[in-house]
């Protein structure tokens, strides 16, 4: 018979369920390149196979410098990174000089009708390491549909939405909200994340 185990010490270990609580993640997510965000997260980094939500009080409030670092890595790796139907053109030369090659980055448009679409269909196409789009109609079963697609193509998917969603349920493996800190800086609040509960720390880019 095998060697009986304390129920106290798989709790403990969180390899076993328990209302209020899930098991244990590996920590084998996809670094973000920013190591304070990566030390805050339960898997160390973005998750795999998922998507991630961005909730943004408006556009330019430094979602493009958190995702870059990423971004730059899998490009010089030879990966493919999908724009779909972004809402200003990606100006070239500041993904260059931030590190992206362009050989690797695909701007797809769209038309909004057809955007939420062609998000889908480049998450799960197994071509792209990672899809950005801003899905602005999904309800819970589209971002389903993307969170399934992320999974099927193997790839990271960024949602970028309007942060008044942040107060609805949503099947994204982490969410992030842009909020300020107390010195008026963005910063961003975990909301939800895959493996663990959520920070109460909210990471601040280029804090010491």
């Amino acid at each position: 018979m095998a060697q009986a185990v304390a129920l106290d010490t798989l709790l403990a270990a969180r390899t076993l369920w328990h209302a209020g609580r899930g098991a244990a993640l590996p920590a084998d997510g996809e670094s973000t390149g920013h190591a304070a965000l990566d030390a805050l997260l339960p898997q160390g980094g973005w998750p795999r196979r998922a998507l991630t939500e961005l909730l943004l009080p408006a556009d330019g409030v430094g979602e493009r410098a958190l995702l870059l670092p990423t971004l730059a890595r899998m490009t010089r790796e030879g990966g493919t990174v999908a724009v779909v139907a972004p809402p200003y053109l990606p100006y070239a030369p500041a993904w260059q000089d931030a590190g992206v090659d362009l050989a690797g980055l695909q701007v797809i448009e769209a038309s909004p009708r057809d955007a939420l679409w062609a998000f889908e269909q480049c998450l799960r196409s197994g071509a792209c390491a990672a899809v950005l789009g801003w899905p602005l109609q999904a309800d819970a079963s589209a971002l389903r549909r993307l969170q399934v697609a992320a999974d099927s193509g193997a790839c990271l998917g960024f949602a970028l939405r309007d942060r008044k969603h942040a107060v609805n349920a949503s099947p994204a493996a982490l969410r992030l909200e842009c909020v300020r800190d107390a010195c008026g800086a963005s910063a961003w609040q975990v909301r939800k994340c895959r493996g663990g509960p959520a920070p109460a720390r909210a990471f601040v880019p280029g804090a010491a």
